[in-house]
């Protein structure tokens, strides 16, 4: 990671032209500094980034055994989310094997750099799992100049610096779009998460490119992964004078939400409408027809992060790991089209 590393309380005495335990004096609000002597040493610490080592100073010098996890989701949805309850619990199964424990942060917006550079200059974790990256993803340059050990969860072309763990999401999307053609399905949608995404782009050139090929009407309509959005993409795919007769959906909640509208319409799933979900789960085998879906061992996948995670924050640099491609499991919601 180019040599970087947290900046002490000897570079913030440096900085300010103090001795380290004047240092210590000011950030603990003791007497013994002037007020202008306190404000420059506080400054200094700010220039510097310099946080205090929460865990250390807990352990009393024992090495912290942390992992850090933020993702950018409102935590009502992560509850209703069964991808990343399956991830979470991946990544445990290794945690609880080495006695160490999982930081969770949930933000909103862009405050995911923040989060992390607070948690590596405090101390308070060996490394964090980097999740939903984007394309040109500010985390990357910004985490790799501050040396904090992380393993990304995405396409390589989205790492930069660090080791990727993914999944080939675009081998995955020729799959379902090539069944659903073999079904006879002329005209297809998919329902994709948030533009910006890395794996929503590689998802949705894949989806362009493959339907293009094999002679298809395609088109994607951009959601947030929420049922809400969900329903309101499929709602207006049915809309349309030309309608598709099979829509993908980027996660399993929106293709759930998507039955209910199909029902709305008057439509039968599958016989006047297929519906296909990514990322299999319970939710795909509970409803009436059940889901087909694009199946990915996703207690695997975060265990996998973990243990890679584990070899990084040993010093070793492992190349980056592709999983098991999602494959697809066909089930009672996608059929040939009505003639």
């Amino acid at each position: 990671m180019g040599g970087a590393r947290r900046a002490t309380i000897k570079d913030v005495a440096a900085r300010a032209g103090v001795s380290p335990s004047a240092v210590t004096i000011a950030l603990h609000d003791k007497p013994g500094v002037s007020a202008s002597t306190r404000e420059r040493i506080l400054e200094a610490a700010r220039e510097l980034g310099w946080r205090p080592n929460l865990a250390a100073s807990s352990l009393a010098g024992r090495a912290v055994h942390t992992v850090g996890l933020v993702i950018a989701r409102p935590a009502r949805m992560l509850g209703l989310e069964p991808f990343y309850m399956e991830f979470i619990s991946g990544i445990e199964s290794v945690l609880v094997r080495r006695s160490c424990s999982l930081l969770l942060r949930l933000v909103e917006g862009d405050g995911e750099v923040e989060v992390h550079r607070e948690w590596w200059q405090g101390g308070r974790v060996n490394g964090c799992v980097l999740v939903d990256l984007r394309v040109d993803d500010p985390r990357i340059d910004a985490l790799a100049s501050i040396g904090l050990p992380a393993v990304v969860v995405g396409h390589p072309s989205l790492a930069g610096p660090f080791t990727s763990v993914w999944t080939d999401d675009a081998a995955a999307v020729e799959e379902a779009v090539r069944y659903l053609a073999a079904l006879g399905h002329r005209r297809v949608a998919r329902v994709s998460g948030p533009v910006e995404l890395g794996h929503s782009a590689i998802r949705t050139d894949a989806f362009t490119e493959v339907s293009r090929r094999l002679g298809l009407e395609a088109r994607t309509v951009v959601a947030d992964f929420s049922a809400d959005q969900g329903s309101r993409a499929c709602r207006n795919l049915l809309l349309e004078s030309e309608r598709p007769t099979a829509i993908v959906f980027d996660n399993d909640v929106m293709a759930v939400a998507a039955l209910g509208v199909a029902a709305e319409f008057g439509l039968s799933v599958p016989g006047d409408l297929s519906l296909l979900a990514w990322d299999d789960s319970q939710l795909c085998q509970l409803t009436r027809p059940t889901l087909s879906a694009m199946r990915h061992d996703v207690f695997s996948f975060g265990a996998q992060a973990a243990g890679t995670l584990f070899d990084v924050m040993a010093g070793v640099t492992p190349p980056a790991h592709r999983a098991h491609v999602p494959s697809l499991v066909p089930r009672g919601s996608t059929a040939p089209p009505r003639r």
